[in-house]
């Protein structure tokens, strides 16, 4: 049978159980079917670009499902009708990935990075000069001190 990977919005004011129920409707109509769901992730509350039917937020979760194109289209349909759902997307692929999915390892570098950066440290990238004191600084509207004074030609 076909590989897919499905991901589906539902709307920020459903509650998360209410979205694991979602999910598990949708499980059984694939595995009624005759598929299987390989791998579920719930991926949070994310903030979405633009608006879709007046929601600014939604809950994702990822399917990644074996099963005919039957039980996909089946899926989508009852999406489709669902008031819960904004947006599903399926996408048939050769293999599924057996690692989190590239949105649950994003979550873990932001967790490991937000520790770096909650000390206060400053991160030096190496490739900018050093940064001047104020004190070092002219007032506004003066040339620097390491600037040369630029002199009007007059003609």
């Amino acid at each position: 049978m076909p590989l897919y990977e499905h991901v589906y919005l539902a709307r920020q004011d459903t509650s998360a159980q209410q979205v694991e129920d979602l999910t598990a409707q949708f499980k059984g109509v694939i595995e009624g079917l005759g598929g299987k769901v390989v791998k579920t992730e719930y991926w949070g509350v994310k903030s979405l670009s633009f608006r879709i039917r007046k929601n600014r937020k939604a809950h994702f979760t990822l399917l990644n499902i074996d099963a005919a194109p039957a039980a996909i289209n089946e899926i989508e349909r009852q999406e489709r009708l669902s008031e819960d759902v904004l947006r599903f997307l399926t996408i048939r692929v050769d293999e599924h990935e057996e690692a989190p999915s590239a949105m649950m390892r994003k979550s873990d570098r932001d967790d490991r990075r937000g520790d770096r950066f909650d000390r206060g440290d400053r991160f030096d990238r190496g490739d900018r000069p050093p940064r001047r004191d104020r004190e070092d600084r002219p007032p506004r509207g003066e040339p620097a001190i390491d600037e040369p004074e630029t002199i009007a030609a007059e003609e």
